[in-house]
């Protein structure tokens, strides 16, 4: 008797495989996967043309799995980053339609057991909101298994709506103080991650040659919004998202070359 064939809606892969399998896209989905680029960047990390490295963006932008974001440094520049919680719902997606048993779990629904004690150093410019948010979130996130500093290159106070936003997560950042780049500068560190591109243009060599990783988020107190707390909560969801995922690299580190 001939076997019987389950009928399938489609004998097309999904499209978030056929995207990711090619081997240029593939090579800059790795590199953004540990950090924002700029296309000159990729272009010497994956070593092809800027031409065709521009095209591939475009093929990734168009699937939703990356985005430009203007550099505040420089206004001719762009930051290109990845949308790692859309990659794991669409991976998680095409495993479930090979199997529903090969469905994945999202990698920000939990936390890794702690098994490595690493310190990390959140920059930006002013040590008032993205950097003080960020070293708060790790902390928390964290379980204080990983000790969070943070500092700006021209300190300024604390902005009363990172404090605000914070306090939606439960975290009380009321009494922290804004600190300068170079208390830190002899200090050793796993990780220094800028959250400013002005930061990232003056960040200095730190001892022991710590893994640099820049995040480009905009300074919510110069959204031209009327009222910036949409802003400063839209920062610190990102930050939450960044945060569980360098969580995770932390402990189980990736081979980048």
């Amino acid at each position: 008797m001939e076997a019987s064939r389950r009928p399938l809606a489609s004998t097309a892969p999904p499209a978030f495989l056929a995207l990711a399998a090619h081997p240029v896209r593939w090579r800059l989905l790795t590199e953004l996967a540990y950090s924002d680029r700029k296309v000159g960047e990729l272009t010497r990390l994956v070593d092809e043309p800027q031409s065709l490295v521009s095209y591939h963006l475009g093929r990734l932008r168009a699937g939703g799995l990356v985005s430009p974001r203007r550099s505040a440094a420089d206004s001719r520049a762009s930051y290109w980053c990845l949308d790692l919680a859309r990659c794991g719902v669409l991976l998680a997606a095409a495993a479930g339609s090979l199997h529903p048993g090969l469905r994945l779990v999202a990698v920000t629904e939990s936390q890794p057991a702690a098994t490595r004690r690493a310190r990390v150093l959140f920059l930006c410019t002013g040590n008032s909101a993205r950097s003080q948010m960020a070293q708060a979130l790790l902390e928390h996130l964290s379980d204080g298994t990983v000790t969070a500093v943070s500092a700006g290159s021209h300190p300024k106070p604390l902005h009363p709506n990172a404090v605000r936003a914070m306090n939606e997560w439960g975290i009380d950042i009321a009494d922290r103080r804004p600190r300068h780049l170079r208390r830190f500068a002899r200090q050793r560190f796993d990780y220094v991650v800028s959250l400013c591109d002005r930061v990232r243009e003056v960040c200095p060599e730190f001892p022991g040659g710590p893994q640099l990783i820049h995040w480009s988020i905009a300074d919510p107190a110069r959204d031209p919004s009327e009222d910036t707390y949409p802003a400063f909560r839209r920062t610190a969801e990102e930050l939450d998202s960044r945060c569980r995922f360098l969580l995770h690299l932390i402990q189980r580190p990736l081979e980048v070359t």
